[in-house]
């Protein structure tokens, strides 16, 4: 049925009416006062919303602008950089360093887990040069439905004395991030996750320790560059010309979730999550990540049932429910499907996608209890 499509996909997520209707009005002039207005309550809102006390400056660009902007303004040729990797996106981090010019090394797990903490302070207490400048890694892993133990991390990290840049673009939002509490010197987010508005826009806020980093870089982004943005925050204005009907839309969603409040927010998102993994191993399929203390409140990796295909499940979603759910990506192409629970998702949201499902693998030939997974959700849900 037309515009019935719902995604339940890591990103981009559904977006909401009054964000949908605010963002299509006339574009207002990006150096007007009007604009400006919005920027100063959007900053501040950003703040509480990030958990710090640190300016949050907003790119127009994605997420991966947001991880370039992190590198591009703390990195000098050569310097080492320690990339914690649990997946595609602990990879980009690496990745995006050695563009830099950057020495790195990676700490790589098998997909589905985490990085273990010990394993981390034996690799920096070897480091009794305090070479390693940078450590990269990820709250929580899209790809694979893992989330890090950032805090123990991030606090061995602070301990060495080098600067944590920490993904946060499906965690800030969804699951707790303090910045400042657990000490993060460098976190970056996107529009099109949490924040529940479509991609476009991404966040990076910035610790005092960072910013001092900052100041040594030889060659710093032109576009990107933090100078440029504070000075900008600070005057409730933009560098460049931004995307303006997607910071109306921002402005429009910050207050949707300042009045539902960040634990009410996150509390949510947990309880979505857990409800679905009850329901996926009711129904008898199997969960990829099977540590539920590393499973994701925001994204849930699923094997497929033996004899059917995940391009197949995700087709009969689509065109008999209108429900989007993600393929695995890369290596795990075609071999598991993600859900998403992410953002603008309630209960009923859920009990419709658990639903479809089970319609879905039962016109696949899948044999199971019909209703055995909506009843999970239903008897979780009710907690």
């Amino acid at each position: 049925m037309q515009d019935k499509t719902f995604l339940m996909i890591p990103g981009p997520t559904p977006v909401p009416e009054s964000v949908l209707l605010d963002m299509a009005k006339h574009p207002v002039g990006h150096r007007s006062s009007e604009f400006s207005a919005i920027l100063k309550e959007v900053y501040s809102d950003l703040k509480e919303i990030f958990q710090t006390q640190n300016d949050v400056f907003v790119l127009t660009a994605s997420g991966t602008g947001a991880m370039e902007a992190a590198l591009a303004n703390l990195l000098n040729p050569n310097d080492k950089v320690l990339s914690l990797v649990i997946g595609n996106f602990g990879e980009r981090w690496a990745k995006i360093a050695e563009s830099r010019g950057a020495d790195v090394e990676r700490i790589s797990v098998e997909f589905g887990q985490a990085i273990d903490p010990s394993v981390l302070k034996a690799r920096l207490d070897a480091d009794c040069d305090k070479q390693i400048k940078v450590v990269t890694l990820t709250h929580n892993e899209t790809a694979t439905g893992v989330t890090n133990d950032v805090k123990s991390l991030v606090s061995l990290i602070k301990e060495h004395g080098a600067v944590s840049v920490v993904d946060g673009v499906t965690s800030i939002a969804a699951l707790p991030c303090p910045m400042d509490e657990w000490g993060i010197d460098v976190l970056v987010s996107g529009s099109q996750k949490g924040f529940m508005i479509p991609p476009g826009l991404s966040f990076i806020a910035v610790s005092d320790k960072a910013f001092e980093v900052f100041e040594q870089c030889k060659n710093p982004s032109f576009y990107f560059n933090w100078a440029a943005y504070r000075k900008s925050v600070r005057d409730a204005s933009t560098p460049y010309t931004p995307a303006v009907n997607l910071f109306v839309a921002l402005h429009t969603a910050l207050k949707m979730m300042k009045k539902e409040g960040l634990e009410n927010i996150h509390a949510r998102h947990k309880k979505l999550a857990t409800a679905l993994r009850a329901s996926i191993k009711a129904i008898g399929l199997e969960l990829f990540v099977k540590d539920e203390n590393i499973a994701s409140y925001a994204i849930t990796s699923i094997l497929p049932p033996e004899g059917i295909s995940v391009p197949d499940i995700r087709a009969t979603l689509k065109k008999d429910y209108n429900i989007v759910v993600a393929n695995g990506q890369n290596a795990l192409k075609d071999k598991i499907f993600r859900m998403g629970t992410l953002g603008f998702v309630c209960d009923r949201d859920l009990l419709a996608a658990v639903a479809s499902l089970e319609a879905t693998l039962y016109k696949l030939g899948y044999k199971f209890e019909p209703g055995a997974g909506v009843r999970a959700a239903i008897e979780h849900l009710a907690k």
